[in-house]
């Protein structure tokens, strides 16, 4: 067991961040108020245990004003259809479903076209879950697709749209038919350039395929963000009990390339890495298996853990916690008033247990369980 306790960390770690007590990033804090502290069905969204401030660009997006407002005021009104049509028109969009909790089941993704933000804001209010019935990915942003606009000459690199995803559960999204390449992962959520928040939310039973080498993210996949700045997740829980864990062949809650990601008082458990292999992929073998809860692939990144809990993920090959490989063995891992613990599987461990990574990535520990 390794209970650590060490120095702190620097602003070197983060592009732009300035890291004193504010949660590992520049800016003052502000309060996020959390409506599925307590949710009628389901885990809480978010560590309940996690003590670490929110600096004000990870915090919620404003929704007071919103574009669109799907549903009429009953749950009938609140179709799949309904929410696909407000996610293309794009800006700020909110639900009236009635004062219960609300199930919208889509038979295709809601798409975000580039050319209808730049601020993109999908605010459920704590009431509203998200589903792909087990059949298709929920939600797809790619500012370097066509069909969705083209809207600079550097797509790969571009501020907007800004999607922001808060006070929402995604359930049974499922993106196994989007290929077993760079460019399929992603059962809830697949996002390319642009920015991607996600505040106060819940995935459970996400999916995508279970085998090969580069694909990942059974939850959240997230490629090109704008100057190599960091997705935010707060809030949040991926799993949080056995049964509901995210599964794909890496990563089974999030995966990236080339992606910096900040994570603050987030759960992931019971998410699975379902590849065999690694990558590149052994011989005989399909490929993939690593990364149970967060798989980092890529040059030039940051992994920032604080208030977080990991738990009883599972993986094949390596990081049944956390994979993080840095091609150029550039970028390092910063974890937090954090705890990883109970990890299963998985081999090649060169400084933490549950951890893999290059040997001479910079992994600082402060407050933090890792056992």
């Amino acid at each position: 067991m390794l209970a650590l306790a060490l120095a702190g960390c620097d602003g070197a770690n983060e592009p732009g961040a300035d890291t004193d007590d504010i949660g590992m990033s520049g800016g003052p804090p502000t309060d996020v108020p959390n409506p599925l502290t307590d949710p009628d069905e389901g885990p809480a969204a978010g560590n309940p245990t996690g003590e670490c401030n929110i600096p004000a660009d990870a915090g919620l997006a404003d929704s007071s004003a919103p574009t669109t407002v799907v549903g009429d005021g009953t749950p009938a009104s609140c179709t799949g259809d309904a929410f696909i049509g407000a996610v293309a028109s794009g800006g700020v969009i909110t639900f009236d479903c009635g004062p219960d909790p609300v199930r919208i089941t889509l038979d295709r993704p809601a798409k975000v076209f580039n050319d209808t933000g730049p601020e993109i804001v999908i605010d459920g209010g704590g009431l509203v879950t998200l589903s792909g019935a087990g059949a298709t990915r929920i939600i797809y942003m790619n500012t370097c697709d066509e069909a969705q606009v083209w809207t600079t000459p550097m797509c790969d690199n571009q501020d907007h749209p800004r999607l922001t995803v808060q006070n929402l559960t995604f359930v049974d999204g499922n993106a196994s038919d989007e290929g077993e390449d760079q460019e399929g992962g992603g059962g809830a959520i697949w996002a390319r350039g642009g920015r991607l928040k996600i505040v106060n939310s819940r995935f459970f039973g996400n999916q995508c395929a279970e085998s090969g080498a580069d694909v990942g993210g059974g939850a959240v996949r997230a490629l090109s963000q704008y100057d190599g700045l960091p997705v935010y997740v707060v809030n949040s829980t991926f799993g949080g009990d056995d049964g509901l864990g995210n599964i794909c062949s890496n990563g089974g809650g999030l995966s990236s390339i080339g992606v910096s990601w900040t994570v603050l008082n987030s759960v992931f458990t019971h998410n699975r890495a379902t590849g065999d292999g690694a990558n590149p992929a052994a011989p005989g073998t399909p490929g993939g298996g690593s990364g149970g809860a967060i798989y980092n692939d890529g040059n030039t990144m940051t992994l920032s853990l604080c208030g977080t809990r990991i738990e009883h993920n599972e993986v094949n090959a390596h990081g049944s916690a956390i994979f993080f490989v840095s091609n150029d063995h550039s970028g390092n891992v910063v974890i937090d008033r954090s705890e990883i613990r109970n990890n299963i599987g998985g081999s090649w461990y060169p400084t933490y247990p549950q951890i893999s990574n290059h040997d001479d990535t910079p992994i600082d520990v402060t407050d933090s369980v890792i056992e």
